[in-house]
């Protein structure tokens, strides 16, 4: 959910400019393909620690989580500085660790019945669709209809993360979100990240030059990690007892 803030300084930096980074989402691509693998790596590393030693995986989901959200603001600044020798490994150890902390929910998506690991490979397809599909629309918006896409998916995202808040802390007192509410949930943030993914192909390259591509990666990463969450959230919803 870090991309809320990208929104945020993306709006500002786009509204009434043309094109400054024409290719920058092209230089991007390598990065964002090769963050992904490092996430994958991540997971597997994950899954087992969670299959060998499931007593230790809490205590590092924690401290993983900790230091991905502080690495993100560290790594993200010094991208956005052009300091990319500096940037690339903060990024790549960012990657990882979005994977561990990723595994927990792949766990649950291979553990439940009729989702597995088809339920993660529908979920890998649907964000290389959306991105096929993200590509066309978002690099064909006029600037109008641009700009109010990437306000309305930047409002959802902000309402969504409020709900995801409100879910974590009733978790606590051991209130779970109902089936339905957590499809409801979970369709939204499916169609928020397609949106978010639409709005990547639009506003990045009006926001960043052609060799700022890891700032515009790291957006772009952050877009299909959230999308294939809510997809596997969704499936798991549909599929749980």
């Amino acid at each position: 959910m870090s991309n809320t803030s990208n929104f945020r300084q993306a709006i500002r930096n786009a509204q009434g400019q043309a094109l400054v980074g024409p290719n920058v989402i092209a230089n991007a691509l390598p990065y964002v393909g090769g963050g992904l693998v490092l996430t994958a790596l991540g997971t597997y590393g994950g899954l087992n620690v969670l299959a060998t030693n499931p007593g230790l995986f809490m205590p590092t989901f924690w401290v993983a989580l900790i230091a991905e959200l502080a690495l993100f603001f560290v790594a993200r600044g010094v991208a956005e500085k052009g300091n990319n020798s500096t940037a690339l490994p903060l990024l790549a150890t960012y990657s990882l660790l979005s994977g561990y902390t990723l595994s927990g929910i792949v766990f649950v998506a291979l553990g439940t019945s009729g989702v597995g690991i088809q339920g993660i490979a529908i979920a890998a397809l649907g964000c290389g669709v959306t991105f096929v599909a993200a590509r066309q629309i978002g690099s064909n918006l006029s600037d109008q209809d641009g700009m109010a896409l990437t306000q309305t998916v930047q409002l959802g995202i902000i309402a969504l993360l409020v709900v995801l808040v409100g879910q974590l802390i009733l978790s606590f007192f051991g209130v779970y979100t109902p089936s339905w509410i957590e499809i409801g949930i979970s369709g939204i943030g499916v169609l928020l990240f397609v949106g978010a993914a639409v709005v990547d192909f639009y506003i990045l390259p009006r926001t960043y030059r052609n060799d700022q591509y890891l700032p515009a990666a790291l957006s772009m990463y952050l877009t299909y990690i959230n999308l294939f969450i809510f997809i596997l959230r969704l499936l798991i919803a549909f599929n749980r007892d």
